[in-house]
């Protein structure tokens, strides 16, 4: 190739990269992985990094050992944190912390984060290290990828459409007789079982217990395919919930749960009610700053518990929401801001809405304009706050290592508490010669 002709090569590769991942994608898959990753090295923006978290993940985790080093950090870093995570699932543990440590410590933390799974789920049970093939190869472009993969112990092979979704499942024996001009699709099998990677151990023996299965392939919450339980696995996992089981029986439990020693659960709930009581303080004291405004006006003292209440109720519905998410890995290091923005925005509607009624009962029980102003916009106020400290807190708390089930509701409390009385009290000190 001249050199006149290799810029409109990488030019054409680039716009490729950057208008078709899927299908460069695709194609590479069919490289040696040398020449996969001089292809993808070569783009001078991210149109590459597309392209490479299109690969399956041994194809891409391949690729990888073959670009240069700061090209590689550059793809985990830029590329959607859980194509990474599946990537790096298919090293060894002391490879994938060399990676780690290359990359910036909040992306590292979100990633280390990603591939951790609670205690007896199906996501720790799993192997990540996935092999599957596309719904639309041939048999013969089947077998090819096979042979390229040098897995053994197979009996047989997932299969996934574009979007990485298991669609069925290849027996061996069928892939090496059937005719090699057949497409996949004519020689999928259903799948037989499926779990989900946060499902707990008991749902994956109960499918073992219904199903004679020897691997159980592991979905995501967005269907797609990352681990494989094999049998050996969920032979152990049964043994050990049937273990657990008799445990349960003669009153024993495996952590902190409804049959915990009360000691045990003095020690992990008492520091969290000191912290609740001091709390509860502060947002008394905040109330004991506007004890002459109080005192003029009583009936503040009446609408008082309005605005905390429903604040408060604004601040745990956000704080519900959030929390599913994080169980369930939507929100993500990149993503949290968007839902602390959805957030704000969904309490301010509300706080217009609640605020308008709100209104029409105050104004109807006291004919005071003053005071219909005052709670309205307090209202606002305080529940768009509240809608930002729902989703912010348990953000903030998985953070800085603590456990937002046990304590996003009490910081919740009292930023809700807080701010709807230093709002409404606040409010209604300032336009106190409206309530006159």
């Amino acid at each position: 190739m001249s050199e006149t002709t290799l810029p409109a090569v990488l030019a054409l590769n680039q716009r490729f990269f950057l208008d078709f991942p899927h299908e460069a994608a695709r194609r590479l898959e069919r490289m040696t992985p040398t020449d996969a990753a001089a292809l993808l090295a070569a783009p001078t923006d991210d149109s590459a990094v597309r392209t490479w978290q299109e690969l399956s993940p041994d194809a891409a985790q391949a690729v990888l050992e073959h670009l240069p080093r700061a090209t590689a950090v550059h793809f985990l870093a830029e590329s959607e944190p859980a194509a990474s995570a599946a990537v790096l699932t298919q090293l060894s543990t002391e490879k994938r912390e060399r990676w780690l440590d290359e990359l910036d410590p909040q992306v590292a933390h979100e990633l280390r984060d990603m591939m951790a799974y609670p205690d007896n789920s199906a996501g720790q049970l799993m192997d990540p290290r996935v092999t599957y093939i596309r719904d639309d190869l041939s048999v013969a472009d089947a077998l090819d990828r096979l042979r390229a993969m040098k897995r053994r112990r197979m009996r047989e092979l997932f299969v996934v459409d574009d979007n990485g979704n298991l669609s069925g499942r290849v027996e061996l024996h069928e892939l090496a007789v059937a005719d090699r001009a057949l497409g996949l699709r004519e020689i999928i099998r259903p799948l037989l079982a499926v779990a989900q990677e946060l499902d707990p151990r008991e749902d994956v023996v109960n499918i073992l217990q219904r199903r004679p299965i020897t691997e159980l392939p592991v979905i995501n919450q967005e269907g797609r395919f990352v681990g494989v339980i094999h049998q050996d696995v969920l032979m152990s996992a049964l043994e050990q919930e049937s273990s657990v089981d008799i445990q349960t029986m003669v009153g024993a439990s495996r952590d902190e749960r409804a049959l915990s020693g009360p000691m045990f659960a003095v020690r992990k709930r008492l520091p969290w009610l000191q912290i609740n009581l001091l709390t509860a303080f502060l947002a008394a004291a905040v109330v004991g700053l506007f004890e002459s405004t109080i005192a003029r006006f009583t009936a503040l003292a009446v609408l008082l518990p309005v605005v905390a209440g429903q604040s408060g109720n604004a601040g745990a519905q956000a704080l519900a929401v959030t929390m599913r998410g994080i169980v369930l890995r939507e929100i993500t290091l990149r993503s949290w801001p968007r839902m602390v923005w959805k957030e704000a925005s969904v309490g301010l509607a509300n706080g217009l809405a609640v605020a308008l009624t709100t209104a029409i009962g105050v104004w109807i029980w006291s004919k005071s304009a003053g005071l219909v102003l005052v709670i309205a916009v307090s209202m606002v106020i305080s529940m768009t706050i509240a809608g930002v400290a729902g989703a912010l807190t348990p953000i903030l708390l998985r953070r800085f290592g603590q456990d937002p089930a046990q304590s996003s509701s009490i910081v919740l409390t009292t930023v809700t508490d807080v701010a709807g009385f230093m709002s409404f009290l606040g409010i209604a000190t300032l336009l106190s010669q409206m309530l006159e």
